[in-house]
């Protein structure tokens, strides 16, 4: 499955999760009345009565949660016991992983995810949280970070980034909430039992047994709830491992963690969490030793021998003897193994162009492959050290994002500056243009946007006030001039999307359901800026490249080409209903903005990141190395 199938599923998964709990939650009012006849006699009224109170515990129970958890990813790592690791840090540990998922983030076309560290477990385990990739956060534990090496850290981490590109994120944490709720008839009950000791008599009894009850049908919460996590989660692992694989064009890596975990002491458990069970569904590997029916990972040597079916218990029980002797260390065997950043493929030069088509791009979206990978890795070192220091930097990233917006044009630059100075003080104002003067103006065009994506990460730490300001701000820079660059002006759209997510992700999270007709004039509105954008001058081709377009996602309509005569600004409109597109319908309209593009029969190096551009605001991240998948 590519993206937008994986998009259609995860929605499919969501009703299937609604299903199961609507029959869990029948199954236990059911259970509730049954021990309230017991008790009680059956009284028509009463049974209707527990059977309005059950629902209300666990709705409001889910609600609860659910609301507890709409902070987004780093508040559901926080809340889990995750350490943020900071930007500039200095343990080999720490740095080794932010190098990584730096590089995966790249790699992928999302934002730099917030990292977290569980530092008092021992076992090897990590996780992903969050709404959508714009509030992903990734936590791993001290222990994967001390075992594995470096191709072993690539796979789990390239693991957790597929359930960051696949919807999974915000179907576990919408598991967390409802299970939550098909608890709380038994968490009553253990509550009743531990204040209820003290209690005499008759009354005292009773109590006792009510409680009793609860916990038992508590049990039958637990059931379910064990039962939704294994049928929701075993498959989606499956999938993350071969996404993990294709990813990094190896399984010797993810192969090597899930060996560790099998063969070392403390394997995948999580130690000083109580709350482990919660988070099982969301963890690489099983946290807390459920098996059978209720197991949300499929069995570690079963998940190895996908990788290396030659592989057997003999060779994994040979392993674990000498781990016992000599536990590994992760970053001992990156030097003995020599593992190094691979990038030794050049960028393409600034005019080059590109060889793609409609479909392989819509391929490629989200489906990081190896080639993606170098790339990443060339990007990384080529953006000039002192622009990496900024994107990590709280008080050098606004300057920094600003000034990618900045206009080459010497008086446009000046009024957006003064627009600046106005919002946020003239002093960064003044850093936005030593930032534009000292590197951004001549970055390369394929660094661009993956610096704006590491940098987004560190601008969500900023106070909530500075980021409306700053909001205001870019909406200022990118409407200073008509003639605003279609780039200039969907890479401030960006940003406004990235911040306003993080702001309130729980809104803004959802798999779209519109239709590809109920939106037509949005679509012409995009092709016509888009074709308007690549044939400045040629309104014979403009008008071509936007029929071309048009053909592939409304083949059976006609709108006429219409140039807005707001220009780029007249997209303002179409973001949020193209946004909540129907999976399968953004992937025709990847294919139709491709076709648009392409109709001249060439995408430079430019072309190929406003199209980067344009996905990232519709929520299609696309890796940067158009040209190293092969063709369908």
């Amino acid at each position: 499955m590519n993206f937008f199938e994986r998009q259609a599923q995860a929605r499919r998964n969501t009703t299937r999760l609604v299903v199961l709990f609507a029959l869990a939650v029948i199954s236990i009012v059911v259970l509730v009345n049954l021990g309230v006849v017991f008790l009680l006699g059956p009284q028509v009224d009463v049974l209707i009565g527990a059977s309005v109170i059950t629902l209300a515990v666990i709705g409001l129970g889910s609600l609860y949660r659910i609301a507890s958890l709409g902070a987004g990813g780093e508040r559901v790592a926080t809340q889990l016991g995750g350490v943020a690791v900071p930007e500039d840090t200095t343990d080999p540990q720490l740095r080794r992983l932010r190098n990584v998922v730096e590089e995966m983030a790249i790699a992928s076309g999302v934002p730099m995810p917030a990292l977290f560290v569980l530092e008092h477990e021992a076992g090897i385990n990590a996780f992903a949280a969050g709404y959508s990739p714009s509030d992903a956060a990734v936590a791993v534990t001290r222990g994967a970070l001390e075992r594995l090496n470096r191709d072993e850290l690539q796979g789990v981490v390239a693991h957790e980034f597929s359930h960051v590109l696949n919807g999974d994120m915000r179907l576990n944490i919408r598991l967390m909430g409802i299970l939550f709720g098909i608890l709380m008839i038994g968490l009553i009950g253990r509550r009743i039992m531990l204040h209820a000791g003290a209690a005499r008599g008759r009354d005292g009894a009773f109590v006792l047994l009510l409680a009793a009850a609860f916990a038992a049908i508590g049990y039958a919460g637990v059931f379910f709830g064990r039962m939704i996590k294994a049928g929701v989660s075993r498959s989606r692992e499956v999938l993350a491992d071969a996404s993990a694989v294709q990813f990094t064009r190896q399984t010797q890596g993810l192969a090597g963690a899930l060996k560790k975990i099998a063969g070392v002491s403390a394997g995948s458990q999580l130690q000083e969490r109580a709350d482990a069970e919660e988070i099982s569904h969301m963890l690489f590997g099983d946290g807390v030793g459920l098996r059978g029916l209720f197991a949300t990972h499929p069995p570690v040597l079963a998940r190895i021998q996908a990788l290396e079916p030659g592989f057997t218990d003999a060779q994994l029980s040979a392993l674990s003897k000498r781990w016992l002797q000599a536990p590994p260390s992760g970053l001992e065997e990156d030097l003995q193994l020599g593992l190094v950043d691979r990038s030794d493929v050049p960028l393409p030069a600034h005019r080059a162009e590109i060889a793609v088509t409609p479909d392989r791009v819509a391929a490629h979206v989200a489906t990081p492959e190896d080639g993606d990978w170098v790339c990443a890795s060339r990007i990384v070192q080529d953006i000039p050290e002192p622009l990496r220091q900024a994107a990590r930097r709280r008080d050098a990233v606004m300057p920094l994002l600003l000034g990618l917006l900045l206009d080459a044009d010497a008086d446009i630059r000046g009024h957006q500056l003064d627009e600046i100075a106005t919002r946020l003080g003239p002093t960064l104002a003044e850093a936005t243009r030593q930032l534009r003067e000292e590197g951004l103006a001549q970055l390369h065009p394929m660094h661009r946007l993956p610096l704006a994506q590491l940098a987004f990460p560190v601008l969500r730490l900023r106070p909530r006030p500075e980021l409306g300001a700053f909001v205001d701000a870019v909406h200022a820079v990118t409407h200073t001039d008509g003639t605003l660059s279609l780039f200039e002006y969907c890479l401030g759209q960006l940003l406004q999307v990235q911040v306003m997510e993080s702001l309130d992700p729980a809104r803004h999270a959802r798999f779209g359901r519109q239709r590809a007709g109920n939106v037509k004039q949005e679509f012409a509105t995009l092709l016509a800026v888009v074709a308007q954008a690549g044939h400045v001058g040629d309104a014979e081709g403009a008008r071509r490249a936007y029929l071309a377009g048009m053909h592939r996602v409304l083949p059976r309509d006609h709108v006429p080409y219409t140039p807005p005569a707001a220009g780029v600004q007249a997209l303002d409109t179409v973001w949020d209903p193209l946004d909540r597109l129907d999976p399968l319908a953004k992937q025709v309209l990847v294919e139709a903005i491709t076709d648009a593009i392409l109709h001249d029969g060439r995408i430079s190096v430019a072309e190929s990141e406003l199209l980067r551009t344009i996905c990232g605001v519709l929520h299609c991240p696309l890796p940067p190395a158009l040209e190293q998948r092969p063709a369908a």
